[in-house]
Parts: structure tokens; sequence; C-alpha cells
């Protein structure tokens, strides 16, 4: 019954107007925020949407990431939303979230209700414009991960998402090579930052604004 309370907040909380770029920003590191503050959106940018999929388990509420497999490239061997690029075939970025998850994490599309989508991020790197999408499912999915794409499944709780003490700074090797401290969530020895950590910043500040913590699964 509460995670039907949730989702339905959600549902009318994403209809105004969101955190935005600041939210994001909150997990960047300094040299990321002058590159953002300065960047503008190149007209070649690559369409692209991610799936943020909340899901009851365990006595809690769930978001599930993918670790992508160690390749040459600027997001090898990194935690991920599942998510791509916007194919011709796609009606709007919602079916291309939904797509993607489907391809790479094995998700049912038809389980999934959407409840709307956040502030779109351009990432330079691989001059991607993402638009995490949000939806949920009333049961626990079974995942069927993509070897060729997926690693590993990563399911992180709401109760871990939300705790001040698991946003740390950690050492993270870069795709080029150099090793920094960066702003991450670091849950179940998971680091998550870059893209994918602002991304969820905006979604975690959304959820704070709910009395999600005094909630009896939580």
């Amino acid at each position: 019954m509460e995670f039907k309370e949730l989702t339905d907040w959600l549902d009318l909380r994403l209809r105004e107007p969101l955190p935005g770029k600041a939210a994001q920003l909150k997990m960047s590191s300094l040299a990321r925020f002058r590159k953002l503050m300065k960047d503008k959106i190149p007209a070649d940018a690559i369409e692209s949407g991610v799936l943020i999929l909340l899901y009851p388990k365990d006595n809690d509420a769930c978001i599930v990431l993918m670790r992508r497999p160690n390749y040459r490239g600027v997001h090898g061997g990194q935690i991920s939303l599942p998510g791509g690029k916007r194919e011709p075939a796609d009606k709007n970025i919602i079916d291309t979230a939904l797509r993607e998850a489907r391809e790479e994490i094995g998700i049912n599309p038809s389980e999934i209700i959407v409840s709307g989508c956040l502030t779109p991020m351009y990432i330079p790197p691989s001059n991607f414009i993402v638009t995490p999408v949000v939806g949920f499912q009333t049961t626990s999915p079974e995942f069927i991960p993509d070897p060729k794409e997926v690693a590993g499944i990563i399911e992180i709780g709401l109760k871990d998402f939300l705790n001040d003490r698991n946003i740390q700074m950690k050492k993270t090797k870069l795709s080029f090579g150099i090793s920094l401290k960066v702003r991450s969530y670091y849950i179940n020895e998971n680091v998550i930052w870059g893209a994918t950590a602002m991304i969820l910043s905006e979604f975690r500040e959304i959820l704070m604004q709910h009395n999600i913590v005094g909630m009896t699964w939580l």
C-alpha cells in the first residue's frame, strides 16, 4: 500500500517544476561543474534515454543499475542506468528508455508504468543528451541481462540511496587512464559516479521532498 502511495505521489510530483541542473551538479566534480556551466549543447548531440525503475523488494523499494563490461571507451566498466540512444523506430524518448532496458536487462515494458521524465543532461565525452525516464513496476522484476552489454545487475534499496553517509569522495579510474577522487554514491562497495550519479542526484532530491524516510517499509 505504501509503495503505491509513493508512486502516486511521484506521478503528481513529476508534473511540477523539477530541481534541474542545480540538483544534478551536487554530484559533480568542480571541473565538470565549470564545463557544464559553460558548454552549450551542440546541434549534433545524440538523443538518448535511460530508465530509473522503481519497484518493491524485501520490505524496501529499489532501483536497478548495471555494470557495463570493460571495453575501450569512455563508459567501459562503469555503473549506469539501463538505456541508450534513440532509434528511428522509437516513437519518443520514453520508448527509447523502455526498449533499451528490455534489450539490456530483460524487463517487460508492458509491466512498467511511466511517471514522467527528469531534466535532460548533456554528456560531453559521448556527445549524448540524456533524458531520464522514471517508471515503476508493482512487483519485483526478474532481470535477464544481455551478457554483451551487461557485466552485472546492481539493485539499490532506497534505504541506502537516501542515506547521506553513502555519499562519499572515492578514488576512481577515469577512461583516459588517470585516477581522481570524485563525489560518488558508495553503496554495497559499488561506486556510482559521473553522469549516473548526477542523474540520480536529481531523483534523490525529489524523493527527499516526500516523507519517505518515515514510511514503515523504509
